[in-house]
């Protein structure tokens, strides 16, 4: 299958294509807090001279991380099903990004950080073996206390873009790559309109008061 994996959570946002299981190419848009979709997009695809009609599925990274930026990935995502019936899937970047640090030979505890603004971090847990992964305390909001007690252990700490907040932490950015390996592993597609950002925070709304007549 053909996979073009959308990443746009982060600072490093990425888009890759996945062809039978393996990347075949992948491109970087570092800087600024705009993704330039289609130029990575394009990018990606004139690597190996791949057209866009013969991508097969467009995954997505769901974050958590920047909501603008999951957004402009799943819009473009959700675009495309309509106007080609392309298959869709969502990856959550945590496991994608545990994945990358296995990959990257890490071993021992993972605690993955990521900003979740309003002086909190989304925060989960895994151990990386030699023969595999295991999450163990899922994706939750953290205090910044709570990171740096991670940070005081014997651990590994990573995450995107929070060099300011700890300065100590390992930086380590979501992908592209990662998230469609993930993809192509799960199968897992669904519609468009099922598509939507991480976000553990419950939604909150202020209703706006009537219109006011003023004679």
């Amino acid at each position: 299958m053909k996979i073009l994996a959308l990443e746009f959570s982060s600072s490093h946002r990425s888009a890759a294509l996945i062809v039978d299981g393996a990347v075949r190419a992948e491109s970087i848009e570092t800087g600024g807090r705009t993704a330039h979709a289609f130029e990575i997009i394009n990018r990606t695809l004139a690597e190996i001279r791949m057209e866009r009609e013969q991508v097969e599925c467009i995954a997505v990274g769901l974050g958590p991380g920047s909501y603008t930026g999951i957004r402009a990935a799943i819009a473009v995502a959700q675009g495309w099903q309509l106007a080609r019936g392309t298959r869709l899937a969502g990856v959550g970047v945590v496991p994608a990004m545990a994945a990358t640090a296995h990959g990257n030979g890490w071993h021992g505890k993972l605690n993955l950080v990521i900003d979740a603004q309003r002086n909190e971090f989304y925060l989960a847990v895994f151990d990386l073996r030699s023969d595999g992964i295991e999450e163990v305390n899922p994706l939750h909001l953290a205090t910044k206390a709570e990171v740096e007690l991670a940070l005081k252990r014997d651990e590994i700490v990573a995450g995107p873009d929070l060099e300011q907040a700890f300065p100590a932490i390992r930086p380590l950015f979501p992908s592209a790559s990662s998230v469609g390996l993930l993809a192509a592993r799960q199968k897992k597609f669904v519609p468009g309109e099922s598509l939507s950002p991480i976000y553990l925070r419950e939604a909150g709304f202020v209703k706006a008061p009537p219109p006011r007549n003023i004679p």
